[in-house]
């Protein structure tokens, strides 16, 4: 069953959602995205492709960074704070599980408020602002797609910590079940 469902987070769900992602970003005005990814299984697949494939027949110019891993690391979310500023992205597009989505959640808080994501977790600072972010979701129920949560791992001290505050939800989040039904319980 397809279905639309907001929570405060959009939810596009069924066959295909994903295949919403450009139309949707046009019409809440956006025009250039980074979309952030793992790499592997997203390259293998097609999904990554077919995603960008997407956002060229809306008209939407995307950057791409990928390499997240599991226990998204702060250096990655520095790297993509420095690009999306260098491109002048107005949207993240994370499309993977919990740790894309938490590192693009790093990314979009980062850019928006001028400020080291790491910091506004040791400091608890409360973003005042967020880029948006989008989820293509390839992980059943990461959680991360609809929370107002993103955790991040600093390998200098070797620690890992939240910053929660509802400004990190996801605008929305594109949930195709046939992109999750190769992933092992």
């Amino acid at each position: 069953k397809n279905f639309v469902f907001q929570s405060p987070t959009k939810v596009v769900f069924g066959r295909g959602a994903e295949k919403k992602c450009g139309s949707t970003l046009v019409a809440a005005g956006l025009t250039h995205v980074l979309v952030h990814y793992g790499g592997g299984s997203v390259v293998r697949s097609g999904l990554l492709a077919s995603i960008e494939e997407n956002l060229q027949e809306a008209g939407i110019a995307y950057t791409l960074l990928g390499g997240v891993e599991p226990n998204p690391k702060v250096g990655l979310v520095r790297k993509g704070i420095e690009l999306a500023k260098k491109t002048g992205v107005d949207c993240v597009l994370a499309v993977g599980g919990g740790s894309v989505i938490d590192s693009a959640k790093g990314i979009a808080v980062g850019t928006a408020n001028n400020m080291d994501p790491w910091e506004m977790i040791e400091k608890q600072i409360m973003p005042k602002n967020i880029l948006p972010v989008a989820v293509v979701l390839t992980l059943a129920a990461a959680g991360s797609e609809l929370s107002n949560s993103m955790v991040l791992t600093n390998q200098e001290n070797k620690l890992k910590r939240p910053l929660n505050y509802d400004i990190n939800r996801p605008f929305v989040a594109f949930m195709n079940p046939e992109l999750t039904m190769s992933v092992n319980v």
